[in-house]
């Protein structure tokens, strides 16, 4: 049974939603009068802000997710469809940085970042776009990163999956006439994405450069809000937001 829209919301999936980006990406479209839709591995966490966008009035559907599992992408976004009658929107924002030197050689880490960043992106991708183009509209955002367009010492990996995002975007976006793409690129943002860190000399050095040069999530949040509120035939196709004081 599909349930109503708000002649102005849509409905906007979200990855990676139980904290950072996502969480401030969900409760932010909620309040705008969006229908969101959280995926995630953490599903006590997203209880807790399922919990909170109803306290406030919002329209919410949660559901596990891991984007390393295309079955669970396209039972995602069936669950999506099933319950909305449409998906207007697929924010693309699951993402991991196990930052290290590539001769420490990680490889378990390289393949855990291939698998979130890159092929979660291309499964999100392959769960909406058969529903979009039917449609005959629809909005995919993915959430890359500064990193899209530099490369520092210890995130080589981390950087060439951020860059194959930005390509496969607009790859996506020359290939589709009816479909909008936007790459959001943060800077420095206030997250758990560094938590996954493992050297502790590098993670202590990322959590000085947070504490001299950082923006909220809720900062990324808004720019994502920006690119959804344009009209259908305008296409904001890549924001780079930072913090001012980022070199």
């Amino acid at each position: 049974m599909t349930n109503p829209r708000s002649p102005t919301g849509k409905v906007v999936l979200i990855t990676g939603a139980s904290s950072g980006i996502g969480e401030a990406t969900a409760l932010h479209l909620a309040a705008k009068g969006h229908q969101v839709v959280l995926g995630a591995r953490r599903t006590d966490r997203i209880a807790a802000i399922v919990q909170e966008i109803q306290w406030l009035g919002g329209d919410v559907l949660h559901r596990k997710l891991d984007v390393t599992d295309l079955g669970s992408v396209k039972a995602f976004a069936a669950a999506a469809h099933a319950h909305y009658g449409r998906i207007d929107v697929l924010v693309n924002n699951a993402g991991v940085m196990p930052l290290s030197p590539i001769e420490d050689l990680r490889v378990d880490e390289w393949n855990r970042m291939i698998d979130v960043n890159l092929r979660g992106v291309l499964y999100g991708i392959a769960a909406v776009l058969p529903i979009m183009r039917e449609q005959g509209a629809g909005h995919v955002i993915n959430v890359a990163s500064t990193s899209a367009h530099r490369v520092d010492p210890t995130a080589a990996v981390y950087c060439a999956t951020k860059y194959a995002v930005q390509a496969l975007s607009e790859g996506l976006r020359q290939e589709s006439k009816h479909l909008r793409v936007t790459v959001v690129s943060p800077g420095l943002t206030r997250t758990e994405l560094f938590n996954g860190v493992s050297d502790p000399q590098i993670r202590a050095g990322v959590r000085a450069m947070l504490d001299q040069a950082s923006i909220p999530p809720s900062a990324i949040a808004e720019a994502i809000s920006f690119a959804i509120s344009q009209p259908a035939n305008v296409d904001v196709n890549e924001l780079i937001v930072r913090p001012t004081a980022q070199g």
